[in-house]
Order: C-alpha cells, then structure tokens, then sequence
C-alpha cells in the first residue's frame, strides 16, 4: 500500500501535526480494527513512529491493543464522551430549578456533579447578597469532596468500592476548626447524612462559608449530583440556611424527576428529612 502523507498546512508546527495526526488515528480506530501497517499508512509515517503514536494513546486509554495485535477504540475517549454528556444532561433540566430555588431562598445555588474521581462544581446561580464578597466557588473548579456539603453528599451515597478509591487520593487537611481530619470521622459523618439524606458545611473548607446539601439521582437511583443553598456567616446562620431545607430537598427532588427518578413519597411527619 502506498502511504498516505498528511498534507502539511502552512506555518502548522511540528507538535500541532502531531496532534491531527492522533485525532485521525482515533477516528480511523473507531471505525475499524487498524494493524500497525494500516496506521502507518494512515499517518504517513514509519511503523516505528506510529508505534510510538499508538502506545501513548493507549497509556491514555484512547485505543486499546487486541489479542489479535490490532488496535481498536479505547474505553478513555468513551469516558470522556460521558462524562460531557452527562454535565450537559444535567445542567440543562436543573437550571430552571435552581434559578427558582434562588430567587425563593435569596441565597447563592450551587449544582455539583462527580466527574471522574472529582467533583465540579458545573452550575452556579449568585446571590445578589454576595456583591460585596465573592464567594470561592466556580463554575468548572473542583470541591473539596470531604469539607464541603455538596462533597459529602456525593461521598456519602456512593457504593463503599468507589468511596474507597476516591478517599484514597485524599490527604487530609485542616482548613479550619470544623474540617474532618480522619477517616473515621469522616465516616461516621457521612453515615449520619445518608440517614437524614442531606449535608451540612459547617465552615469546613472556608470558616465564613456555611451550607447546605442535598443528593441528586438518575434514573437508576444512583446519587451523581448534589443542590446546595450557601450563605457567609455575615448573612445567614447554619440554622437560617437549615430552615430553607424543605425547599432545597423538593429542589433536588423535582432534577431527579427530570433525570428518570420517581417522585419519593411525602414526608408525613413534616421533619424536612429527605424520603428518598
């Protein structure tokens, strides 16, 4: 077979040709099982060259090598697929209830989704209460996943395998008086809120920042997402944030709906504990 050189555009740099000569070779993956030969060919380079290509996409999982020596789509890019979709899928069906929440509570609205092995927050609705001090949180950053209410409630309500894993990377640091510093304290917190069915952020990551949570779940039940109402200790007290509970667990409730979870029974005893 004649090998096929990639066309050079002008002023392209060596390392941006790289990179299209990866993504082609990921698409011509997925269509079909390419040999060393075949992705030679495709790239235009020498076996030694698309070798080298080919062990680093695999290291990333984007292609993964068969019994057979061929080279196939890699479980990686359909992870990273999933994860993109599932931020989209979420946020959309959640926003008009977040905003709704805001404007009930006065207070800053947040939506957290685990991603990967971190959890982000993926939309955030300001309280006009926090124009003079800006609240640490933002859209796309990463939350402390064990002082931080959205955190715990995701950690709380996954199977003990992932909580493990996910634990595992964490060293834990002493933010303020009221951060959880050992596992066992942790764990003992996380299973009083997966009885009670929301979280608290007493000051834990940022002393001035106090907040509630609740859980998410998809269509199969699984928790993949918390709602938070959050306040500075200046406005709002952990009690005063406590009382909008009904509030945010209908909040959370009603986004589960959306994602395919039944609608939980009603609490007969009016206790703001969540049914589901």
């Amino acid at each position: 077979m004649t090998a096929t050189v990639l066309p050079v555009v002008r002023g392209e740099t060596a390392l941006a040709q790289s990179i299209r000569r990866a993504i082609d070779l990921i698409r011509r993956s997925a269509e079909h099982p390419l040999s060393l030969t075949e992705a030679a060919d495709v790239l235009g380079v020498h076996k030694s060259t698309a070798l080298r290509i080919l062990q680093t996409l695999e290291s990333a999982r984007f292609v993964r090598r068969t019994g057979a020596g061929t080279y196939v789509l890699g479980s990686g890019l359909i992870e990273l697929s999933e994860l993109a979709l599932g931020s989209m899928d979420l946020r959309q069906p959640a926003a008009a209830h977040l905003r709704a929440l805001q404007r009930e509570t006065g207070h800053t609205v947040h939506l957290a989704q685990l991603t990967g092995d971190e959890i982000i927050y993926i939309d955030k609705v300001d309280s006009p209460a926090f124009d003079a001090v800006k609240l640490p949180s933002r859209i796309g950053r990463a939350v402390s996943i064990y002082a931080s209410a959205v955190g715990k409630t995701i950690l709380a309500h996954l199977p003990r395998e992932d909580r493990d894993r996910l634990l595992s990377h964490v060293v834990f640091e002493r933010f303020t008086d009221t951060t959880f510093t050992d596992h066992d304290a942790l764990d003992a917190e996380l299973a009083h809120i997966r009885e009670r069915g929301w979280a608290v952020d007493n000051g834990e990551h940022d002393a001035y920042v106090l907040c509630v949570a609740a859980p998410i779940r998809d269509s199969r039940g699984q928790v993949i997402a918390a709602a938070s109402i959050t306040a500075i200790e200046v406005i709002a007290s952990l009690d005063q944030l406590k009382s909008n509970l009904p509030l945010l667990l209908e909040t959370a409730s009603q986004i589960s709906y959306e994602l395919g979870y039944p609608r939980p029974a009603a609490n007969s005893d009016g206790d703001g504990r969540s049914t589901t």
